[in-house]
C-alpha cells in the first residue's frame, strides 16, 4: 500500500487567505498549500498592505477588516483564478484606486458575471481592455450591500467571492442566484466562513449573509481532494495497486472527494474512513455515464484513465471546463486522439471509447494547464511513451508532482 501525503489544498488556501486578510485580527493558516496560485495570492496581499508571515508549515496574516492598508495598489494575479475573482472584490471593500492584472492565460478567462454584479452594488470598477476581463481598475468607497442577481453558471467562483465580501458590507448581502455550477465549493465556502464568526443563511437559490465582520482564528488546511483524484485513479487502473491519502476522510469539506464514487462504480475498491481515504484497484474497470458537473475539476482525470475501461465512458454536463485554464474538453480530446484512442465531444460533454493505445514515444500537449499533465501522467503508468511539453506547468497546484507521482509509480507498478 503506498501513503500519499497531499499537499493542501488550493480552492481552501485561497479562501483561507481572503479570510485571513479580512478578519479581525491575527489568523494562523496551518499546512497551507505552497503553489505558484497560492504564493500570488499572498503577494497579491501583500501589494495591498497586509502583512503575511510566512514559514514552513504555516502562514499568519495580520486582519484588517477595514480593508487594505495602502491607497493605491498595482497587483498582478499570475495564472490564479482565485486571486484575479476574490482580489478586487477585497479591494473594493476598502478605500483607495486598486489596478489587477494577470497573464495572458487568465486574461482570457471570463470575469464579468462578477465584476457586473459588484458595480450592480455601486463599486465603481472599469475593465481597461475587453469587457468582462483583466486587467480592471477598482475605484473603492466601500460598500453598502444590498440585494443582487448572480449568473453563476460559469464559475462558483463568482458567488463565492459576493458570500466573501458580505460581512465586510455595512448592511449586508442577499444574493440571488439564477445558475450555479460546482456547487460543492460553494458549500466549502460557507463551513469556512462559519468557522471564521459568519453563519450563511440559504433559502433556494438566494444567500443571505449578515454584517458584522469576520474574527480571526487558527485553521487547519486539508490535504488538496483534486489533486488525490491522480493518486487515487492511479490505485484504480494497477491491478492490486492501493492507495490511502490521510486527512482526506468522511468530514472532508471538499466535494471533489466525490471522485472516488465515480472509481467505485466503475469497480475499483474504495474505503473512506473518519481521517483517510484508500482506493484499491481491482483488475476490473467498467464503463460508465457519469455527471460530473459538480466535480468537474475532476473530469481530465477520469478521462484520462477511460481507454482502460471495459466499455465507452461518457462525461456530462461539464460545459464549464471549456473556460478553465484552458477548453479541457478539447484538450483531453486532442491528446487522447494521440495516443489512438477514439472520442467525441459535444458542448458539455465527452464520449471515450476504450481500445488500445498506439504504440511508441507521444508527446501530450499541455495547453500550460496543470490538471492536463497531472491527469496524462496517470495514463503513462499504461502508456511508457509518454511525455509532455511543458511538464512544468504543475508549479501552479503541485510544483512537486513529478517527483511524488514517481516515487507512486515505483511503489504500486514497480
Amino acid at each position: 500500500m503506498a501513503l500519499v501525503d497531499i499537499p493542501g489544498s488550493k480552492s481552501i488556501t485561497a479562501r483561507a487567505l481572503f479570510l485571513a486578510a479580512a478578519a479581525d485580527g491575527v489568523t494562523t493558516l496551518q499546512r497551507p498549500l505552497r503553489s505558484d496560485d497560492t504564493e500570488g495570492f499572498a503577494e497579491g496581499l501583500t501589494r495591498l498592505g497586509y502583512r503575511v508571515g510566512r514559514t514552513p508549515d504555516a502562514w499568519q496574516v495580520d486582519g484588517r477588516p477595514q480593508g487594505p492598508a495602502v491607497p493605491q495598489a498595482d497587483v498582478y494575479c499570475r495564472d490564479g483564478a482565485t486571486t484575479a475573482r476574490f482580489l478586487p472584490t477585497l479591494a473594493a471593500a476598502g478605500h483607495g484606486t486598486y489596478r489587477f492584472d494577470a497573464s495572458p492565460q487568465m486574461r482570457r478567462r471570463p470575469l464579468l458575471p462578477l465584476t457586473r454584479a459588484l458595480r450592480d452594488l455601486g463599486v465603481d470598477l472599469r475593465h481597461e481592455e475587453a469587457e468582462g476581463h483583466h486587467p480592471l481598475t477598482v475605484t473603492a468607497a466601500g460598500v453598502e450591500g444590498g440585494e443582487v442577481a448572480l449568473d453563476a453558471g460559469q464559475s462558483s467562483q463568482y458567488l463565492t467571492a459576493l458570500l466573501l465580501l458580505g460581512p465586510l458590507t455595512r448592511t449586508g448581502l442577499r444574493i440571488t442566484v439564477t445558475d450555479l455550477v460546482s456547487a460543492p465549493y460553494v458549500e466549502i465556502t460557507i463551513a469556512m466562513m462559519r468557522a471564521f464568526g459568519v453563519e450563511v443563511t440559504r433559502q433556494g437559490d438566494v444567500f443571505v449573509v449578515p454584517p458584522g465582520g469576520y474574527r480571526a482564528t487558527t485553521y487547519a488546511i486539508e490535504p488538496d481532494a483534486s489533486t488525490a483524484s491522480y493518486f487515487f485513479a492511479a490505485a484504480a487502473v494497477t491491478p492490486g495497486g492501493e492507495v490511502t491519502v490521510p486527512g482526506l476522510g468522511e468530514g472532508a469539506l471538499q466535494g471533489d472527494l466525490g471522485f472516488v464514487d465515480v472509481l467505485r462504480r466503475m469497480g475499483a475498491q474504495v474505503t473512506v474512513g473518519a481521517d483517510r481515504t484508500t482506493v484499491k484497484g481491482t483488475g476490473e474497470l467498467r464503463g460508465l455515464t457519469v455527471n460530473m458537473r459538480d466535480i468537474s475539476d475532476t473530469m481530465p482525470t477520469l478521462a484520462a484513465i477511460a481507454p482502460f475501461a471495459s466499455g465507452p465512458v461518457r462525461i456530462e454536463d461539464v460545459a464549464n471546463t471549456r473556460v478553465k485554464e484552458c477548453d479541457r474538453l478539447d484538450a483531453c480530446a486532442e491528446n487522447l486522439r494521440r495516443l489512438g484512442v477514439e472520442v467525441a465531444t459535444g458542448p458539455d460533454w465527452i464520449e471515450i471509447h476504450p481500445g488500445p493505445l498506439a504504440q511508441g514515444d507521444t508527446e501530450i500537449k499541455s495547453y500550460g494547464d496543470h490538471r492536463i499533465v497531472m491527469s496524462f501522467a496517470v495514463t503513462g503508468l499504461r502508456a511508457p511513451g509518454i511525455s509532455f511539453d511543458d511538464p512544468g506547468c504543475v508549479r501552479k497546484t503541485f510544483p512537486g508532482f513529478h517527483e511524488a507521482f514517481g516515487r507512486l509509480r515505483k511503489d504500486i507498478v514497480g
